[in-house]
């Protein structure tokens, strides 16, 4: 069992009434020999550890970041997602929670078995239709008068939302999520069965100035098999660098040696202001920044590498490397 942590000011508290006799210690000794029973609900059975609750929360902040990055460019106006809360309970006590009328996307995602719930508030549903239809992201509560052109378009919204929980999970296992149906009535919905552990992960959001809460309810069963992949120590594991395979370095190598780059020789620069520019006429001269005896420089994609002097090879302007370019210091032949 945890053991309690007392503060500064409680441990002061309990020395004095020590001290005073208010307190006695002999039986502070006794009660602490005592049994201590904790009451355990079995039918809020705890499946997952905190481990993997820690494990949950980090992948679906990443999907949060990733769908206030969708949403934003689908609606067009300032969104907000984050990660409210990860809890473990029954079936029952989630569907109990949520409004009788609402939005419910329900999706598969193999390899996994079973399905997954994603419920969207309907203050939340209908800011999105209101943008997507043109309007300013006003919410009008009408769940249960959803029209075929609304329940469409929230459809496809929602749909085309489930590659970011995709790209979410990568770095545990490769999923592709199906939207199968959506509902608006949750007593008519049954995933799993009343007592099975699910693990409801609630999104704050934000969009405009309409606000409330998605919940993404995934029941155990989904889970079990990749529960393993959400210890520390497996997601420690994969940050270990791999060993580099010889066959993909030369060929990376090689690749890369046949990439162009621009190459420049620049004979001098100069600055000029725009009224001297516009004043340019013929048989002007323009002083450059460099002494006709120093070296040239050699530009590659807009960053100097090396030293040069210009010449002829059969008949064409060429340059010779004299050095490699250090960056502030003077040529020294």
């Amino acid at each position: 069992m945890a053991e309690e942590v007392l503060s500064q000011s409680e441990i002061d508290s309990l020395l004095s009434a020590l001290s005073t006799g208010e307190m006695d210690a002999e039986e502070l000794k006794a009660e602490d020999h005592e049994k201590k029973v904790r009451v355990y609900d079995f039918k809020r059975a705890l499946r997952f550890s905190k481990d993997q609750i820690r494990s949950l929360s980090r992948i679906h902040e990443n999907f949060a970041r990733l769908l206030t990055t969708y949403f934003s460019a689908q609606l067009r106006t300032y969104v907000s997602i984050s990660v409210a809360s990860v809890d473990q309970l029954p079936y029952e006590e989630f569907i109990r929670s949520i409004p009788t009328m609402t939005i419910l996307n329900i999706f598969s995602v193999p390899p996994l078995d079973g399905r997954i719930l994603l419920e969207t508030n309907p203050n939340i549903a209908y800011a999105m239709l209101d943008r997507v239809l043109g309007g300013k992201g006003s919410s009008v509560n009408k769940v249960e008068n959803l029209t075929e052109i609304e329940t469409t378009i929230m459809t496809q919204l929602f749909e085309n939302s489930l590659e970011n929980y995709q790209e979410a999970w990568g770095s545990i296992i490769d999923i592709d999520p199906v939207l199968e149906e959506l509902e608006v009535n949750p007593q008519f919905l049954q995933m799993v069965s009343p007592n099975e552990t699910v693990v409801v992960v609630s999104l704050n959001t934000s969009i405009g100035e309409a606000s409330g809460m998605i919940n993404i309810c995934i029941p155990h069963v989904v889970l079990e098999p990749i529960i393993p992949k959400l210890s520390v120590h497996y997601w420690m594991q994969n940050k270990q660098p791999k060993e580099s395979n010889p066959l993909e370095l030369e060929a990376l190598s090689k690749t890369v040696k046949q990439a162009i780059v621009d190459v420049r020789a620049i004979l001098g620069e100069s600055d000029l202001s725009i009224e001297e520019f516009l004043k340019l006429d013929q048989n002007d001269v323009i002083r450059l920044d460099q002494s006709i005896d120093d070296p040239m420089k050699l530009r590659i994609d807009e960053e100097e590498k090396f030293y040069i002097q210009p010449g002829k090879l059969k008949n064409k302007l060429a340059v010779q490397v004299l050095n490699e370019y250090q960056g502030g210091a003077e040529y020294d032949e």
